[in-house]
């Protein structure tokens, strides 16, 4: 047995760390003011309108921002500090909010202002996000992190369950500019606490990435992680799809069951507290079945929650069918966003739930002009069968594409490479940097060592390296030589840092097949061309002059 393997941790054990618990509870309230702003703008977008289009892309305009800025967002996130980035990101929306509220209540929104204001809010909600999610981690041991990611899904749908019919009641009574108010004092409390936390994050000894150089080491990254491409594709799907309940559940409450902006809130009230008791159900789920299927469950639970809203004719009809899709929203995020912070080491882990956020909320907002366009043409009931048919797709791909199992890597920083003295003055963006490694391995040990050199391979381009290629001497046949680039030194100092404890299996496997007396013997060099000397001549009468 795994000598590591140890008892799972409470479902409530991150609320122990009295930063989570006090984010925690300051992001209750956030979160009902956000949903209450959502109430009145979905139900404004209602009374201001008659296009169903219009009123689907309140969802897409909420949604869009994230899948365009979220990459560069998670760039900040994992080069900056994430705790300045979310007090900045939520001091905008504050603002944006206030705005909204003032538009509001002097009768000056229009449907188009009504977008570019909840475009606005996405757009603080898409820089925030990475740094949110990230900072979990900060706060919270790894082995709770599972756990803690589950708690705030059940904080945010315990808010859901009882924020949307508050939201609606605040409409109906006071109209949406009461509500707009509501969010805009909510960020009050999770700015104040977020201002007192004071993380304990190491410093790098490197400068900072460039933003281009660090969204593209996210892109590599993920690009070079097979499961982690996988929870992205299987999570732009289940957006795609899944969001038509959100984006087309105003006209299901107007259209379908004749109802007002209180029957609106009682059914997303419904729907969250069916997310509540999915969070509570994922953890105890995840502990008895595999991933993938709890995500095929979701998938078909979520189409089965389509239909009855399609053919439901009565308020506790519908509100059933948005128990079960609640709980299957829940279960298939939460378990799509714990699996890609578990792939991740923290130095990219921003960057990769950027992506992640890019795919689902992307879906979503694809999802949400595409049901709006079908609800427009062909009724709000067939939008949703539609949809539901589409879910079944979800399914289907897991048997091409498996959700990743579930693993205990150790994905620390390995912290055991330590710089080379070297015989020239080097820059930290002098470059290039040509590594060779030397390797004599015997015959009968090749298909080991051709099988390690593939992983090694996805690991040193995952990281950052470039140019990767592995060559056997023509004369010396048990000689293999490992080389690659790196485009200047402060990189290849990169490069050999974000190894974590993970990646030193394939290391050691390398180092017992290597036959040689010592270790694998490895060179570093700089790129030259040809014309450098003549460069440098040029540059010497420059430099004695001073």
């Amino acid at each position: 047995m795994n000598e590591h393997i140890q008892q799972r941790p409470s479902s409530l054990a991150p609320l122990s760390h009295s930063t989570f618990r006090a984010v925690w509870l300051a992001s209750l309230a956030s979160n009902f003011g956000g949903l209450i702003q959502s109430v009145g703008s979905a139900w404004l977008m209602t009374a201001i309108t008659t296009s169903d289009d219009m009123v689907a892309l309140v969802q897409a305009s909420t949604t869009l921002p994230i899948m365009l800025f979220s990459l560069a967002s998670g760039a900040i996130a994992d080069n900056f500090d994430r705790r300045r980035v979310i007090l900045i990101a939520q001091g905008f929306m504050l603002v944006v909010s206030t705005a909204l509220a003032a538009f509001a209540w002097f009768g000056l929104i229009t449907p188009w202002l009504l977008l570019a204001f909840t475009f606005l809010i996405g757009c603080g909600t898409a820089l925030n996000n990475p740094s949110w999610q990230a900072s979990v981690g900060d706060m919270v041991p790894r082995d709770h992190l599972p756990a803690a990611v589950a708690l705030n899904s059940v904080g945010f749908n315990l808010t859901r369950s009882v924020g949307p019919a508050i939201g609606g009641a605040i409409v109906a009574a006071f109209g949406a500019a009461a509500a707009f108010i509501v969010n805009a004092f909510s960020y009050i409390a999770l700015l104040i606490v977020i201002a007192r936390w004071q993380p304990n994050i190491a410093k790098s000894s490197l400068p900072r990435e460039t933003m281009g150089r660090a969204m593209t080491a996210g892109l590599r990254y993920v690009g070079m992680s097979p499961h982690i491409e996988i929870v992205l594709f299987r999570a732009l799907l289940f957006g795609f799809t899944a969001i038509v309940i959100l984006a087309l559940l105003p006209l299901v409450a107007r259209d379908l069951l004749g109802g007002g902006a209180l029957t609106y809130g009682i059914l997303l009230g419904c729907f969250g507290i069916g997310a509540v008791c999915g969070a509570f159900i994922g953890g105890r789920a995840r502990q008895r079945i595999s991933n993938e299927w709890i995500v095929r469950l979701s998938f078909a639970g979520f189409a089965l929650c389509a239909v009855i809203c399609s053919y439901g004719t009565a308020i506790w009809q519908t509100g059933a069918g948005l128990l079960l899709g609640g709980a299957c929203w829940v279960m298939a995020l939460s378990l799509f966003n714990v699996t890609v912070q578990l792939s991740t080491p923290r130095w990219v882990v921003g960057r990769a739930l950027a992506l992640y956020q890019t795919a689902v909320f992307g879906g979503m907002a694809l999802g949400s002009w595409i049901w709006g366009i079908v609800a427009e043409s062909q009724g709000v009931g067939i939008a949703l069968l539609y949809a539901a048919a589409t879910m079944l797709i979800g399914v289907v791909a897991g048997l091409r594409f498996p959700m990743p199992a579930q693993q205990a890597l150790n994905l620390d920083p390995l912290n055991r490479w330590q710089q080379p003295d070297v015989a020239l003055d080097l820059r930290p963006q002098s470059g290039p940097i040509f590594i060779v490694i030397e390797y004599i391995i015997r015959e009968t040990d090749l298909p080991a060592f051709m099988e390690a050199m593939s992983e090694r391979r996805r690991i040193r381009l995952r990281d950052g390296a470039r140019q990767w290629e592995l060559m056997r001497d023509l004369e010396n046949p048990e000689i293999w030589r490992e080389t690659y680039h790196a485009p200047t030194w402060v990189e290849y100092v990169r490069h050999n840092q974000r190894a974590t404890h993970a990646d030193a299996v394939i290391g050691e496997t390398l180092r017992a097949l290597h036959a040689g007396p010592e270790l694998p013997k490895v060179q570093r060099m700089i790129v030259r061309p040809t014309d450098w000397t003549e460069a440098l001549q040029q540059v010497k009468p420059s430099m004695d002059m001073h």
